[in-house]
């Protein structure tokens, strides 16, 4: 591969990343939507509003983990953004948003954990595909699945939420305040087009920054913006600033506005929770602690492979997955992993090429991903 070959390929590999990066927050901004109106509505609105949400019920051996794997103490969720142009987040839609959430029984600790999409795994097919691949192929039942065999996992339900949700709460509240800078401004406008196409909404340009009302459309590209506006602290800000207006305005909203919000935001997510669970979920919601996030794999290197594409691939899969648990179940002894992700391993190794002896090689270009305190920027 000539030199400027070789940079073009660095350079798109990098943008790559940030269209990553930028996917993730997005989806945490969701979920955190989702949890602030299960504690607003409580649990017996939920339970009259159980049917607005597009359910799926497993049967039995439909969800399966590797032998012997059992974390005690916790659930892990299965926490997906899709991206669905006919608003079913079924087999077909684009999971472009991977994350596994760990929730302790007794502290409430809740912990966050982002698959990056591309990353490397063996489908339930047995074929080696990017993650992402599992739920367009065949919906949360595989989604899942391939997360449980990778990584050695135990996880028994999902929920997944349509990007176009967060648009949807913004403008049912009539907007939020926030304080825009003009540099913000304009990397609203570079963005908001994007946003308008994703969500179906109309997105209007800013003239200025100033404090500003700002529509859905806006509100969801002012927490998209990823440059010359301060980096990843600053846009970690603007999620946090965006969260807490919506907060703040939710708690002021009547009951008539709240069952408007409901009734737009709850069709456009899919879940496997029963009506008991979603009824637990709500009445403890405000108990829920979000304390730390990462990204998985832990240590990774950019692969292509053929008739997959550019993809993300564990520096040592063993390695990764006793990171990952180490991370979601701290109260936890992390044990051996099973023969079936140490199989996996074996498998991506031989077609990529990279194994653990990369993390010596002082020309790879490893990627460590570190772990922050929820609210805080990642360093």
């Amino acid at each position: 591969m000539s030199e400027n070959k070789k940079l073009r390929e660095e350079k798109r590999l990098a943008k790559q990343k940030k269209r990553k990066r930028r996917r993730i927050k997005r989806a945490v901004v969701l979920i955190a939507e989702i949890l602030i109106l299960l504690a607003l509505c409580g649990a017996a609105y939920v339970m009259a509003k159980y049917d607005k949400f597009q359910t799926v019920t497993f049967s039995k051996g439909d969800i399966q983990s590797n032998e012997g794997v059992k974390q005690e103490g916790y659930m892990t969720v299965a926490l997906f953004g899709g991206d669905s142009r006919n608003g079913q987040l079924e087999k077909g839609a684009h999971a472009d948003t991977i994350i596994l959430a760990s929730i302790h029984h007794d502290t409430k600790e809740v912990r966050l954990a982002s698959v990056y999409r591309d990353t490397l795994t063996q489908q339930v097919s047995g074929k080696i595909q990017k993650a992402n691949y599992a739920y367009f192929a065949g919906g949360p039942k595989d989604a899942i699945n391939m997360l449980n065999k990778n990584f050695d996992l135990d996880i028994q339900d999902y929920v997944t939420v349509d990007f176009k949700a967060l648009a949807d709460v913004v403008d049912l509240l009539g907007g939020i305040e926030l304080e825009v800078t003009d540099q913000e401004a304009k990397e609203i406008n570079n963005y908001i087009d994007e946003t308008g196409t994703v969500t179906g909404k109309k997105a209007t340009h800013l003239t200025n920054g100033g404090t500003l009302k700002l529509d859905g459309v806006q509100a969801v590209t002012y927490a998209r913006i990823r440059k010359n506006a301060g980096g990843d602290y600053k846009r970690a800000e603007r999620q946090q600033k965006v969260i807490a207006k919506v907060v703040e305005k939710a708690k002021t909203m009547d009951l008539k506005t709240i069952n408007k919000i409901i009734n737009k935001v709850f069709p456009q997510i899919s879940t496997s929770f029963s009506l008991a669970d979603m009824i637990g979920l709500a009445s403890g919601a405000l108990d829920y602690k979000l304390t730390e996030t990462t990204g998985f794999p832990m240590e990774s290197m950019n692969g292509r492979v053929d008739k997959v594409g550019s993809v993300i691939v564990p520096v040592g899969l063993v390695e990764n997955v006793q990171k990952l648990h180490q991370f979601l179940y701290p109260k936890e002894e992390v044990k051996e992993v099973s023969d079936t992700v140490k199989s996996i391993a074996e498998k991506i190794e031989t077609l990529t090429g990279i194994t653990r002896d990369k993390l010596n090689d002082p020309s790879a270009d490893i990627s460590k991903s570190s772990h922050s305190t929820a609210g805080e920027e990642k360093k």
